[in-house]
């Protein structure tokens, strides 16, 4: 099996290293960590926005580009955190905490060194395991039959809704509204119109590019039209500034070790984001420290092991994506959609019937993590420049490319339509605290979950009783109870608990 893995990743190299992956590969860091550094801009807006290039592009070179743009966006992401506070993308409001006050400190270029060292060992980290974890799925890929499918497809749907941040009721609400917009069109197998209302141009179903351009990236410029501040000024890193002392990388070794070691075994779990990931890092390191006082105040360690659990949990992301077809958060579930554009079905037996997409992606990692350190040395002033723009400037731009990118797809006016629609929806949910990314999980999900659910009813001549005969579909369906069921006690406990408070404390004044 080793010697296999070997042998694939031997192959995944030389797909990646053809001049014309590793040109789409370059780009998609390069994007990446410029997305990355910018404020609200992070990469669910920027894969929406060149989404509808991939439409033209081979499968390989399209979705080296996209997981590019993903990973590199968590390299520029930390740069914000540490130089202004400014926590760009969920992930890094942890780094903050003791990112800034080095900065403040005068140690601002030993943190992002550390950050990139931490960085790149959690992402070679987290691309072994999934060299070595993702192939033992083979051995059962031809055990998964339409019922199974469902099932595990259920299973990522019930973890996108009960595992969003915030309320698990509105998850599962919106993970619902996802599922009804992926019902809009033309039935496969009837080929009747559904929940069309009339409307030709929805007999196509609703675009995915349109979907996920309006709820994050409309929505993100309606909730941000009234910032016009510049957010970046007068900070300067030198290049020699970025190099840490021995103390520092000694202070910083073993907390990038449990930071990884966090973020890999999370990232095999659907469901959850690299921000949880990320906080339980920085709460382990903060209880085992023998001077807790210090963390807050500029502490090594504070950065080095979320940023290392971010960074592996980006990776491993990848495993439960593609190898089972449930995205582990919203970014996943955009790649899984890039996926099913180009015909290709996520899953335990993508691995053998697409080894060259496969493959090719794992060698590209190391490729692209690579690409970043390069990237982020010589071009850090760079970066620093880029966080003084203007709002006013920044997102105007990007709603004109958001437009143009929407229009080149089908050069459908009609979808430009959509796109704000789902922009002002996703506006109204978010300022109601509705979470959207679970809107694109059930859009993404929802169409696979119905045609396996048919196909296993056809199976079975109408009896449902064939999800529990499996034991693999059964196991899943377990799972998934035990899930909703924790969450509903948990949501009961919870409310009785607030209940109870505010009887004690007696009324308000």
């Amino acid at each position: 099996m080793i010697y296999q893995s070997l042998i694939d990743l031997w192959h995944g190299f030389g797909v990646a290293l053809a001049p014309h992956n590793l040109l789409w590969s370059f780009v998609g860091v390069l994007i990446g960590n410029l997305i990355g550094v910018l404020p609200g801009m992070g990469a669910l807006s920027a894969i929406s926005m060149l989404l509808p290039l991939t439409y033209t592009m081979q499968p390989v070179p399209a979705i080296l580009m996209l997981a590019g743009i993903f990973y590199g966006s968590q390299y520029g992401g930390a740069i914000g955190a540490i130089l202004l506070n400014l926590p760009c993308h969920p992930p890094h409001a942890v780094t903050c905490l003791d990112g800034y006050p080095m900065t403040k400190q005068g140690r601002g270029g030993a943190a992002l060194g550390i950050t990139m060292i931490a960085s790149f060992f959690a992402a070679s980290v987290g691309i072994i395991v999934m060299i070595f974890a993702s192939p033992l799925l083979v051995d059962v890929a031809f055990k998964f039959g339409p019922a199974e499918i469902f099932s595990i497809m259920l299973l990522g749907l019930v973890c996108g809704g009960t595992l969003s941040r915030g309320s698990a009721l509105k998850g599962v609400a919106m993970t619902i509204v996802g599922l009804m917009l992926g019902s809009v069109g033309t039935d496969v197998n009837s080929g009747l119109a559904r929940f069309t209302f009339g409307i030709p141009e929805l007999q196509d179903k609703v675009e995915l590019v349109a979907l996920a351009l309006g709820l994050f990236g409309v929505t993100e410029f309606l909730r941000s039209v009234n910032r016009l501040d510049a957010v970046g000024s007068g900070v300067k890193v030198r290049l020699r500034d970025m190099r840490p002392n021995n103390a520092e990388l000694k202070s910083a070794f073993f907390p990038m070790i449990r930071g990884t070691a966090i973020g890999t075994l999370f990232g095999a779990m659907p469901g959850t984001g690299p921000t949880i990931t990320t906080f339980l890092a920085y709460a382990l390191e903060r209880r085992i420290s023998k001077t807790p006082d210090r963390f807050g105040k500029g502490a090594i360690e504070g950065v080095a092991s979320p940023e290392a659990a971010s960074h592996s949990k980006t990776q491993v992301d990848f495993i439960p994506t593609m190898t089972l077809g449930i995205p582990g958060d919203p970014v996943m579930a955009l790649i899984l959609g890039a996926l099913l554009i180009q015909g290709i079905q996520p899953g335990p037996q993508l691995i053998t019937e697409h080894a060259d997409i496969f493959w090719g992606l794992v060698a590209s990692f190391w490729i692209g993590n690579i690409l970043l350190v390069i990237l982020n040395v010589p071009l850090i002033g760079l970066w620093v420049k880029l966080l003084q723009i203007p709002y006013r400037y920044l997102y105007p731009a990007a709603l004109f490319f958001i437009c143009v990118g929407v229009y080149s797809t089908n050069n459908s006016l009609f979808e430009v339509g959509e796109v704000l629609a789902f922009g002002l929806a996703g506006a109204v949910f978010v300022s109601l605290e509705f979470p959207v990314a679970p809107i694109l999980l059930g859009f993404v999900l929802g169409r696979i979950v119905e045609e396996n659910f048919r196909r296993a009813l056809l199976l079975s001549h109408g009896s449902l009783t064939i999800f529990v005969e499996r034991p693999i579909s059964a196991c899943f369906l377990a799972i998934s109870a035990l899930l909703i069921v924790g969450i509903l006690f948990w949501t009961v406990r919870r409310s009785r608990f607030i209940t109870s408070r505010r009887k004690f404390s007696g009324p308000s004044a």
